[in-house]
């Protein structure tokens, strides 16, 4: 039979996969999901910020965490008669702990969005972790860019887009870079 070296190292690198699957959903039993929520929770209550923590744990090994900053009138009404306005609900976003189908934990944001006002972003995925790499100073630094995540959103305009330059002098610029303003 010919040489089965590098067979046998894929397949012994396999079966190390598969335990760390048993192993990592073991740790999110036993002590992860409550780690993270109480974080969260203590986080949370520190600086004085509303939220609800909830867990979806319908499909066992594929739970999620969600912190989520809640829902409210937008300010904007939809015009239903010439007396009638229907508010529009805005969702303020949320941060997300999931489990993985391996065992790991992903985490990512949800963006604030106006029903009926365009469509929901895509979750923005931040990291995938094992569970034994996430610590409260990675939840404090999930809080920190979740939040500047939905500051942003709700503070939208183009101050932080890069300027188009149109005309004249924009093409002059071009032709020639060392006469440009």
């Amino acid at each position: 039979m010919e040489n089965l070296t590098n067979l046998t190292g894929k397949v012994n690198k396999y079966k190390l996969m598969l335990a760390n699957t048993k192993s990592y959903r073991q740790d999110w039993k036993d002590t992860l999901k409550d780690t993270i929520i109480k974080s969260l929770t203590n986080i949370t209550t520190e600086v004085g910020l509303d939220v609800e923590i909830s867990v979806d744990d319908n499909i066992e090994s594929l739970e999620r965490i969600v912190l989520d900053l809640g829902k409210e009138e937008s300010g904007i009404k939809e015009k239903v008669d010439s007396n009638t306005f229907r508010p529009l609900i805005k969702s303020k976003g949320v941060l997300v702990y999931q489990q993985l189908f391996n065992g790991k934990v992903a985490v990512w944001i949800g963006l604030p969005y106006i029903e009926g006002v365009g469509e929901p972003q895509p979750p923005h995925k931040m990291e995938i972790f094992r569970p034994q790499e996430i610590s409260e100073g990675h939840i404090v630094r999930h809080m920190e860019e979740f939040l500047r995540a939905v500051t942003d959103w709700e503070d939208y305009d183009d101050d932080n887009q890069p300027k188009q330059q149109i005309g004249f002098i924009r093409n002059l610029a071009m032709q020639n870079p060392e006469e440009a303003v």
